[in-house]
């Protein structure tokens, strides 16, 4: 036995490698595999369909990659701090590398399978139960291919040590607020959410151990929505964003929240991790100054038109006929001080923020802080 005056000094020791190793867990992770769409889409949509125009990739990439944005995604920022190489898109067929996980995001996805096809609705074909199943079938691969030595596939072990990502929901809530307003979309978001769960559920029986679920954002903030959503003056609130929208998505983020308080419930072998990010995009959107930016309604690529720089007939990057006047939506000259990037999307600079605040403290539940870095 110890001495007692030895016993406090070591027990402190043991409790402090204990939570250094609690603090570093995130560098355990081999692998991500994530679903979504096009705010993590790392260039799924681009292998299926045409290539995202510049200038989208210009601040990092330098050119076109897949991304909707001027440069890294939040999936990528969460990468760079597990300390694995950006996720390669399911659906790109040459010079993928699924070593270390795969992502089966593509953009306009949706929760909900689409009622109608792509080139009718402009939704993608890839919604969530189809990802689960590109998921299953690449499992069932990884496990028949890994004794034949195959170079670009993970061990099969690979699938408990990975952090699950999930980020959709968006489309499906702003397609049905265009389409069938606030009163329409209420009736949908326990579909949506039970969607989500029931994925997670799916891939904890694949082996899938540590979920990372991010909310919604406030779309009520962007300048998309504040230009095709219908509202009063009444109901723009002291920052620019849209009150009733904002509102509806805190009701669908608070029954999120509790949907996945009850999952955990239910897999006690698995961490079910809510992340906030709405919470973070809302302060930068309201109070971008405070975070080193400057524009939070205000999109960096557009056309010039408007209080937004939003026009729904000229996307990012694509030259059009209009009225008889040839529009043009290009790209500011400084990303790095706008929150949103094309009306729809983020910037870089705003989603690299963003997760180093879910990855910190005080947006996630339970706590998850990843500090490998």
């Amino acid at each position: 036995m110890f001495p007692r005056n030895l016993m406090v000094p070591n027990l402190l020791v043991m409790v402090a490698i204990l939570l250094a190793r609690l603090c570093d867990a995130g560098c355990d992770y081999e692998a991500i595999f994530n679903f979504g769409d096009s705010n993590s889409d790392t260039g799924g949509f681009w292998w299926a369909f045409p290539e995202t125009p510049s200038p989208n990739g210009m601040t990092y990439f330098k050119h076109p990659v897949g991304r909707a944005s001027d440069g890294r995604l939040m999936i990528d920022f969460i990468a760079e701090r597990i300390g694995v190489p950006y996720v390669s898109p399911y659906l790109k067929s040459i010079g993928s590398d699924y070593r270390h996980g795969a992502n089966f995001a593509t953009y306009a996805s949706t929760a909900l399978i689409p009622e109608t096809c792509f080139f009718v609705s402009g939704l993608s074909p890839f919604a969530l139960p189809i990802q689960l199943n590109q998921m299953k079938h690449f499992k069932a691969q990884v496990d028949k291919l890994h004794s034949k030595g195959s170079s670009n596939l993970p061990p099969p072990h690979i699938f408990g040590k990975s952090l699950y990502t999930i980020y959709i929901g968006q489309n499906d809530f702003t397609s049905n607020l265009v389409k069938n307003g606030i009163n329409g979309v209420k009736k949908t978001l326990p579909k949506i959410i039970s969607q989500i769960t029931s994925t997670i559920k799916e891939l904890h029986g694949l082996g899938g151990r540590t979920f990372l679920v991010q909310n919604l954002a406030p779309i009520g903030c962007y300048p998309a929505f504040l230009v095709l959503l219908p509202h009063s003056e009444n109901d723009i609130d002291e920052f620019g964003c849209l009150i009733s929208y904002n509102k509806v998505v805190v009701e669908y983020n608070n029954m999120l929240h509790e949907a996945l308080i009850q999952t955990r419930k239910q897999l006690l072998d698995a961490k079910v991790i809510y992340a906030d990010s709405h919470k973070a995009l809302l302060e930068l959107c309201q109070h971008p100054t405070s975070h080193g930016l400057k524009y939070g309604t205000l999109a960096c690529c557009g056309n010039g038109g408007g209080s937004y720089n939003f026009n729904p007939k000229v996307f990012c990057g694509k030259n059009k006929a209009v009225n008889g006047q040839n529009l043009t939506a290009s790209a500011c000259s400084d990303p790095g001080k706008y929150v949103s990037w094309d009306g729809i999307h983020v910037t870089e600079a705003a989603s690299k923020i963003v997760v180093d605040k879910i990855l910190g403290s005080g947006f996630t539940t339970p706590p998850f802080e990843i500090r490998c870095s």
